[in-house]
């Protein structure tokens, strides 16, 4: 089957071929570095994280790039005395990475930052002077703007006439031929620190936004690559900007635009104002890593996802329900049943994944075949039930949730842990030597006791094993 995306630009689901076959090149939007990710930061890199796993499990090769804005705006109003816009900027990138490490999405093949690649984006700018689709502001303030109206196919990212755009509120008008034009640099202004300059034909001063990735994409992508991907809420300007400036410069640039939908809280829009906007650290504070991975992953990456105790209790209830039969196989066939076997994921879960990422309908098919292996168990079919075992790995190993990883397991076994399964482990010893000695009531209370603490015993063949009963 042909994996299809859906294309933002063409607006409909296109069979994806990469440009190389030996290669999937992606360039995705990474954050701009001036405050703590919240959910949002976390809900897009994940989106893109089991894209990269589909396209690695299907093509092969994949380089992917993920930029860091660490010059901008937001991050010098940011900056204090006490922490100058350099440092306040590589606090915050680690605080991001030390996230997306945690929910298991894994390091792009390349993450440059802004300020790595000032030379690259002053001769991109100059190729666009050159060209006659940029110009430097005639008041000397040194700043540059992109000239909308030069370049004819402004707009066809997100299919809006130029004239009913919002104007562009990246630098100050007074210089612009056009109120739409937006900043390709932004010349040094009083007061500005001056170690957040840097010197350029035009003066000195500071990269705008949008110019940045385009040139990053170029350093290590090349001038055409195959997938461009981001947030929803990235799509104008900034995509809009990227691809004008790069088309304009020469470059055919993606060949696929991929945006990832937005998150809510509760149901509402996150904001500070309502007091809902939830941090990435708080949300790991109080919840395993795991279950928000897979709570993040759970609805399809274009749509709305709502984030809510509701939600992170469902998906911790399913975990519970594959790490629960992944165990019991784990049992018959011992710990050597974690050895790769190469197995090929179900045609349906591949269908499901092919035809637009659809994660929901591909985790159907991951507890149908839960159910499918739990009744071979409980049927006596250990041909069946390993089956099902292999399959469920190579699935939830290409969605980044399976529960034996060894990454999640090291997450799971902390001192907590380990104290409640000695404690566990005591009462199980106890209520088999009263069952020995043939104690039945002592036997009877011991399991009461266990059962109202939450804990679910199961006898089998190899011994008594405990779970967490959810709900």
């Amino acid at each position: 089957m042909t994996l299809r995306l859906h294309d933002t630009a063409a607006q409909t689901l296109r069979a994806f071929v990469p440009l190389r076959p030996d290669e999937v090149t992606v360039y995705v939007c990474g954050p701009t570095v001036q405050s703590g990710p919240h959910i949002g930061h976390l809900r897009g890199a994940l989106s893109f994280d089991i894209l990269t796993r589909w396209l690695e499990h299907r093509f092969g090769r994949v380089t992917v790039v993920r930029n860091v804005t660490d010059i901008d705006d937001k991050v010098v109003a940011n900056a204090t005395d006490a922490e100058p816009w350099w440092a306040l900027a590589y606090r915050i990138e680690r605080e991001f990475t030390a996230a997306y490490a945690a929910i298991g999405i894994r390091p792009p093949t390349y993450e440059p930052r802004a300020t790595g690649h000032i030379p690259q984006m002053v001769e991109l700018i100059d190729t666009l002077i050159e060209r006659g689709h940029a110009y430097p502001a005639a008041d000397d303030s040194g700043d540059v703007y992109f000239d909308v109206r030069s370049w004819p196919d402004y707009g066809s990212l997100t299919h809006q006439a130029l004239d009913a755009m919002e104007p562009a509120e990246d630098a100050d008008p007074r210089g612009k031929r056009d109120p739409h034009d937006f900043a390709l640099w932004k010349g040094a202004k009083p007061g500005e620190p001056p170690t957040a300059t840097w010197d350029a034909p035009w003066g000195p001063g500071r990269p705008g936004w949008h110019i940045e990735c385009s040139a990053m994409a170029r350093r290590y992508l090349g001038r055409d690559f195959d997938i461009h991907g981001g947030g929803l809420d990235l799509r104008f300007p900034h995509h809009e900007n990227e691809l004008a400036q790069s088309t304009a410069a020469g470059d055919g640039f993606a060949r696929y635009w991929v945006h990832n939908g937005l998150v809510t809280v509760d149901g509402q829009k996150m904001s500070k104002s309502l007091g809902n906007f939830l941090l990435a650290a708080d949300l790991l504070d109080r919840r395993d890593p795991l279950v928000v991975r897979y709570a993040l992953a759970a609805a399809h990456y274009r749509s709305s996802l709502d984030v809510s105790d509701r939600s992170l209790d469902e998906a911790e209830a399913a975990l519970d329900r594959i790490r629960t039969f992944l165990e019991r196989v784990l049992r018959e066939r011992g710990e050597n049943g974690l050895l790769a076997r190469g197995t090929e994921t179900p045609a349906s879960f591949a269908a499901a994944m092919d035809d637009d990422l659809g994660v929901p309908q591909a985790l159907a098919v991951v507890h149908e075949t839960v159910r499918a292996g739990n009744a071979a168990l409980d049927a006596g079919d250990a041909d069946a039930a390993g089956a099902a075992f292999d399959a469920v790995i190579a699935m939830t190993g290409i969605l980044g949730i399976n529960p034996l990883d060894p990454h999640w397991r090291q997450q799971s076994a902390g001192p907590e842990a380990s104290a409640l399964d000695a404690l566990v482990q005591t009462m199980i010893d106890q209520r088999a030597q009263a069952r020995r000695d043939k104690d039945w009531a002592a036997a009877d209370r011991i399991r009461d006791a266990i059962a109202a603490a939450g804990i679910a015993l199961e006898d089998g063949s190899s011994g008594t094993h405990w779970s967490v009963q959810n709900g």
